[in-house]
């Protein structure tokens, strides 16, 4: 058999064997001969399987494995924008409306909001857990909040809506839509991230701040560094958040964009139209695959035709703009609460950055209070060495090798000394009372 093969197969060229022989001789001592990057490993890396929670509109969740192609055509997005949701990059907080989702990166929470469906990738991080709990607790439960009551409220009684007693008669969860209650969940749980990771800095802020204050050493510098590297991360991520949340509030048509279920039933509706206005003309005697020549229809008819679809389009049209208009301020409303909530965290955060700023003043205040002692001391250090140095004067000129007459007096070492500190000391004094009125020591 084995001869069998040697003949049917063709022979392998020598470089091969060569080859072979060095691989294995290679692994045999323990060094590999050629270390490369695994460019194929890469690159079915980014379209393996993934696993992603899903939570319905009822609040079921389950977890399923789905590859990156099938999510791009099961959502209708773009690659670039689930790259937004890989944990492997680092993207900044991103809000984006598509045509049937809602692309979602705030801090830990990376979701992709559907008319239906919540798409979030599995982690074991606690605040995608709370999350999920949060979102399948508002789903299930029997009545929206009353804060989102009393402001729906006030917006149907200032619109003068007829159907007011029916809106909020009984209370409901599907006052908000479907996508809308989840964008609320990730928006509360980010804010609730920021504003904790906010409130614990604080609490070592302060006392590291007062300590420093006391005493100015180099570990507690070193400590204040590291926090003030903290805050401004921390600030960085926050006000990306809130600048979000304000562009989005500032462009009507991204809001606008982000109503998926209105664009939803719209589309059903339009579907539906079509179907019924297929079978109406079926049923009419006209063939659906044939076109009808306006030669042979009845003018009337043709006429009730185009006043029909005339004031059909028209009121799609005031029905889709009001509704537009509706669905934009509810989210409006809903971004206005929480930008409010993120807009405090980023006062809290600048209230502390001030507060360090100032305690950094104040210590470069001290040491400048210190370097100025320090200035002084060595002033009148020069001025003291300036006046012993006339001492050294006045011994040089008597030590001379010459004959004065001074010498055979014996009071005339000790009358020297006194003219001398005399004069020395006045000197002295006079330098002080020149510093002092040029302002170069305090009174």
């Amino acid at each position: 058999m084995a001869d069998l093969k040697e003949r049917l197969l063709p022979p392998k060229p020598q470089s091969a064997v060569n080859l072979r022989d060095t691989a294995y001789r290679s692994s045999t001592s323990g060094r590999p001969p050629f270390q490369g990057m695994d460019v194929l490993g890469l690159k079915k890396r980014g379209q393996g399987l993934r696993s992603w929670i899903r939570v319905d509109a009822s609040g079921d969740s389950q977890v399923m494995e789905v590859d990156k192609f099938t999510m791009m055509r099961r959502c209708d997005l773009p690659a670039r924008d689930l790259r937004l949701l890989d944990p492997l990059f680092v993207y900044p907080s991103t809000i984006l409306g598509r045509e049937k989702a809602i692309v979602v990166n705030l801090e830990q929470i990376r979701c992709i909001i559907t008319a239906d469906e919540v798409l979030l990738l599995n982690s074991l991080d606690s605040y995608v857990l709370q999350y999920v709990v949060e979102l399948q607790r508002r789903l299930t439960t029997s009545g929206v909040s009353e804060v989102w009551q009393t402001d729906a409220a006030d917006l149907y009684r200032r619109r003068g809506s007829r159907n007011f007693d029916n809106a909020f008669g009984s209370p409901s969860p599907d006052y908000l839509p479907f996508e809308f209650r989840a964008l609320e969940v990730a928006l509360e749980s980010a804010c609730t991230f920021l504003d904790s990771q906010a409130a614990e800095l604080e609490i070592e802020a302060y006392p590291l701040l007062d300590e420093l204050t006391s005493k100015i050493s180099t570990l507690n510098l070193e400590r204040v560094r590291r926090l003030k590297s903290r805050l401004v991360a921390l600030t960085r991520r926050v006000q990306k958040v809130r600048d979000e949340i304000e562009q989005l509030m500032d462009d009507d048509g991204d809001m606008a964009e982000m109503y998926l279920t209105e664009k939803k039933r719209r589309m059903e509706t339009s579907i539906y139209g079509d179907q019924s206005l297929v079978a109406y003309r079926s049923t009419d005697g006209a063939s659906v695959s044939a076109p009808v020549s306006p030669v042979s229809s009845p003018p009337e008819t043709r006429r009730l035709e185009k006043s029909l679809s005339i004031a059909r389009s028209r009121h799609d049209s005031m029905r889709s703009s009001e509704s537009a208009t509706e669905s934009i301020e509810e989210l409006e409303m809903l971004l206005e609460a929480y930008f409010v909530v993120i807009d405090s965290t980023l006062n809290k955060l600048t209230s502390l950055k001030e507060y360090i700023d100032d305690t950094e003043d104040f210590i470069n205040i001290q040491l400048d209070n210190v370097r100025n002692q320090l200035i002084q001391f060595e002033l009148l250090l020069t001025t003291a060495t300036f006046v012993v140095a006339i001492f050294g004067v006045v011994a040089g000129i008597f030590g001379m090798n010459f004959e004065i007459p001074l010498f055979d007096y014996p009071d005339a070492f000790k009358w020297v000394l006194i003219i001398t500190g005399v004069t020395l000391a006045v000197v002295f004094f006079a330098f002080v009372w020149f510093f002092k009125y040029r302002r170069l020591m305090p009174l």
